[in-house]
């Protein structure tokens, strides 16, 4: 951990976030690079949506993202291709705090070519994993690291989600921790609108 400039905390710590520590399942520990109290210091909201995302998407992501962390929101998102990326460059953009939560082992950047931009979620905020180093990028991971993304936030925004997405269990994980659930409305004939739109039909 002190050769990544990382650190761990535990539930016992007066630094772990108050939010996550209300969720019925609570990370016992969080492995951290950067400034989490600072970010956490903030209200903060998650906007994550899909990896296969539009042009309509990406700029809905990265403006909205831009607009709230210049309002002095944190914004949190899981370091994913598609939404979470310009999610993350948008809080950047506003010199504004961002939170990446991460499914793997701090090591391990995923996908490998967002590394740049890790170090930049860093220096403007926090990246934070559950799972200890050495955890591989496995598939499971991440539908599990999602109740941490909605836990450290008041709400989450979903912009783009298919179906059977990620980004649905993140929402649905909202609803049961009692945060806002957002949604972007999307085209109607694309396939990644079907989650935000639902969404707004169920109450988002």
């Amino acid at each position: 951990l002190e050769a990544l400039g990382a650190r761990v905390i535990t539930l016992e710590d007066e630094e772990y976030p108050g939010l996550l520590r209300e969720i019925h399942d609570p990370p016992i520990a969080l492995y951290i690079r950067g400034d989490l109290k600072s970010a956490c210091h903030r209200p903060c909201l998650a906007i994550v949506g899909s990896r296969r995302s539009s042009t309509y998407g990406i700029n809905a992501a990265h403006s909205l993202a831009r607009d709230l962390a210049s309002q002095g929101l944190t914004i949190v998102s899981g370091l994913a291709r598609g939404i979470d990326a310009a999610a993350h460059r948008g809080a950047i953009d506003a010199h504004g705090l961002t939170i990446a939560v991460v499914g793997t082992g701090l090591e391990t950047t995923y996908p490998k070519e967002h590394k740049k931009l890790e170090e930049e979620v860093v220096a403007n905020g926090a990246c934070l994993s559950e799972f200890p180093l050495g955890t591989p990028p496995l598939p499971q991971n991440f539908p599990y690291r999602n109740r941490v993304l909605s836990g450290l936030c008041l709400g989450v925004l979903i912009v783009e989600a298919a179906e059977h997405s990620g980004s649905l269990i993140t929402a649905r994980m909202a609803y049961e921790q009692g945060r806002e659930v957002f949604a972007v409305p999307g085209n109607i004939t694309s396939q990644t609108s079907f989650g935000p739109n639902y969404l707004i039909k169920d109450g988002a």
